[in-house]
């Protein structure tokens, strides 16, 4: 079936330095001023939502249009050029004078990333930007990281809300991808919470991480689980009944129809509406569908990039393709696992036949989430 998916919004240029075991040391107490450091060679390639998970529908096979803004420098030039070399399908918005955002990605092992960040393009992206007689023979809109991208978060994010009205008002399927942000930044000083009630009604597939979705619904919350947690990645203390199920609870009020939240090494879960069937034209086993999906065992793990962002990308391939629900989380939970065993995003990915062979002959999952 072949449904035109339109992936957009955020993309950078990323540097990812390998570094070497710590030897458990804290990684931020080996980061210090005049201190030499030695790592090994870098991974150079594309990065943000829109190569991540674009880049791995178009591997999988499905038919997908490339929408993100890029200056008229180096960085821009190679993204293009590492994306059409693939054979995707790219509309860049190419914005003479800018420079094109990039990412030094600091992943040592055992540790959660860090990462050093320049905005650039991704900041002057704005709904002005689209063209909207190119995306409304799609079928579904997917958008990624706003949280990062001052045109949509501005303004109490007026452009995000604009931009959802009127691809829902075109009759597309919605989804919605954010990105982590600080507290003490611009955007993490807005009420997201506020935000979201408002975008929400016109989205239909909201993939948020649960520390992204937690910091937006509740910052004392969330301040409250990072203390919890201490040094401990925060996806690995987390209950389903006590942290997770509540939470959902709330954003499915909000008018979102299929809600799925990503949990890190410990997986995922999914919940959908009483009428998703219906709203969507969808198979009835979508409706009110609540299942968490336990993490797949990687063969090996290089980094954690993009794993969440690939994953979504599964998921939305399984929806298009009539997969049901299930059979969706699954294909999303093993591409994961497939993702950080490289340092990239896209050479790790695996076709999605090969997939569901190892998720049929018995694929072990890790039992992280508490009950």
């Amino acid at each position: 079936m072949d449904r035109k998916i339109i992936v957009a919004g955020h993309i950078s240029y990323d540097i990812t330095p390998q570094i070497y075991d710590t030897n458990g040391k804290n990684f931020g107490n080996i980061l210090k001023p005049g201190k030499l450091i030695n790592v090994g060679r870098a991974t150079v390639a594309n990065g943000g939502a829109v190569n991540n998970t674009g880049m791995a529908l178009h591997k999988f096979g499905a038919n997908v249009e490339l929408i993100a803004k890029v200056g008229d420098d180096e960085f821009g030039r190679r993204i293009i050029k590492s994306c059409e070399e693939k054979g995707a399908k790219t509309s860049f918005i190419k914005a003479v004078g800018e420079d094109t955002s990039y990412t030094i990605v600091l992943s040592p092992p055992g540790f959660d990333r860090s990462f050093l960040h320049f905005t650039g393009t991704n900041d002057t992206f704005k709904f002005d930007d689209l063209n909207m007689s190119n995306i409304e023979d799609g079928y579904l809109f997917h958008f990624g990281y706003p949280t990062l991208m001052a045109g949509f978060y501005e303004n109490n994010a007026g452009d995000l809300i604009k931009m959802y009205k009127n691809i829902k008002k075109a009759g597309l399927i919605t989804s919605l991808d954010v990105a982590a942000f600080d507290l003490e930044s611009k955007q993490g000083k807005l009420d997201w919470k506020e935000i979201l009630k408002q975008v929400l009604p016109y989205v239909d597939i909201f993939e948020p991480s649960f520390e992204e979705l937690l910091c937006m619904m509740d910052k004392e919350a969330y301040k409250e689980l990072l203390e919890r947690a201490e040094d401990e990645d925060v996806c690995m203390c987390l209950s389903l009944k006590n942290d997770i199920l509540p939470l959902a609870k709330k954003v499915m009020e909000l008018g979102v129809s299929i809600l799925l939240i990503k949990c890190g090494a410990a997986g995922m879960y999914l919940c959908t509406s009483e009428d998703v069937s219906k709203k969507l034209g969808i198979g009835f086993e979508w409706d009110n569908f609540k299942y968490f999906q336990k993490s797949f065992k990687p063969d090996r793990i290089k980094s954690a990039i993009g794993a969440g962002d690939t994953a979504i990308a599964a998921f939305l391939y399984g929806f298009i393709n009539d997969y049901k629900p299930k059979e969706a989380m699954e294909i999303a939970a093993a591409t994961g696992a497939m993702c950080i065993t490289e340092y990239d995003t896209f050479s790790g990915l695996s076709d999605i036949e090969k997939l569901k062979e190892k998720i049929k002959n018995n694929w072990s999952t890790q039992d992280f989430i508490k009950e």
